[in-house]
């Protein structure tokens, strides 16, 4: 029997239920409300009762937020991360050669309990050793919009900046919202080297839940002259890649890449990438 269970809204009139068979934690950070538990697909991360990634799937989801990018990058030798608790991004992107990861989150609490409780990404140890910035990856608890005008200031530049953040939604009280406007996405473009690369969860492609990833894909082909699509086969979400100058078939250039990049084990070849990076016809009819 279960333990709880977590309601989780999918869309207007739509909800799916989780049974949660073992709280691990739960509490409130400054923030959210995170609860990490037990279900059928392993140890989960639920924040304000949104699955964020659950044992089973976080690798699915992880290297199809941060694969795309990587390759399509010009180079891999720094990257900014914002948002992604559990640090699999941050260990993808060194995994993938990058020298230097600085990972920006707003929520210390939440990093600290995924690092605790989460058979992936970052140890307790791993952690520490972030936080103090020993070694290629390097924790900053920080807003994200005010570690971007900083790091300008600095002329801090990356190859690749990632946005690993909960849903967009009409909440006008949910300060990560603000993230995934217009905006943002120019000031990290500002922060790119040359054939640098911008990447986002940019929301789910089914009919019934897709507007977040309408405003998502016109936000990025009206900023980059590259936009590459990746819709996960195996999990619910979809991704877009931004580069500056023009390719006409991004797809097949990342698809080609991936065989020669040595990244190691992955949930995605060749196949898959030119599978999945053909954007559903509601947005090429845009």
């Amino acid at each position: 029997m279960a333990q709880r269970r977590i309601v989780e809204p999918m869309g207007p009139g739509l909800t799916r239920v989780w049974d949660v068979e073992e709280v691990l934690f739960e509490g409130r950070t400054a923030f959210q409300d995170v609860l990490i538990g037990r279900t059928t697909q392993g140890i989960s991360l639920f924040c304000d009762d949104e699955r964020q990634s659950t044992e089973l799937s976080q690798l699915v989801y992880h290297e199809a937020l941060m694969l795309p990018s990587l390759l399509l990058a010009e180079r891999v030798e720094r990257v900014l991360i914002i948002g992604s608790s559990e640090g699999v991004a941050s260990e993808l992107a060194v995994a993938a050669g990058a020298e230097v990861v600085d990972h920006i989150d707003i929520d210390a609490e939440a990093v600290r309990v995924c690092a605790e409780h989460l058979p992936y990404g970052y140890t307790l140890d791993d952690l520490a050793r972030a936080e103090r910035g020993d070694g290629k990856i390097r924790v900053h608890y920080r807003d994200g919009w005010e570690f971007l005008a900083e790091a300008r200031e600095r002329g801090d530049r990356y190859d690749v900046v990632v946005i690993d953040l909960p849903d967009e939604n009409d909440d006008p009280e949910a300060q990560h919202n603000r993230l995934y406007g217009s905006d943002f996405l120019t000031r990290c473009s500002a922060l790119l080297t040359d054939g640098g690369v911008v990447g986002c969860q940019a929301g789910c492609p089914t009919m019934w839940r897709n507007q977040t990833l309408i405003s998502s894909w016109r936000r990025f082909t009206e900023a980059f002259g590259t936009v590459l699509y990746y819709g996960s086969d195996e999990h619910e979400w979809a991704f877009l890649s931004g580069r500056a100058d023009r390719f006409d078939d991004p797809g097949a250039l990342v698809a080609e890449k991936i065989g020669k990049a040595g990244f190691g084990e992955s949930t995605m070849d060749e196949e898959t990438l030119r599978g999945n990076t053909v954007p559903p016809i509601s947005l090429r009819r845009q």
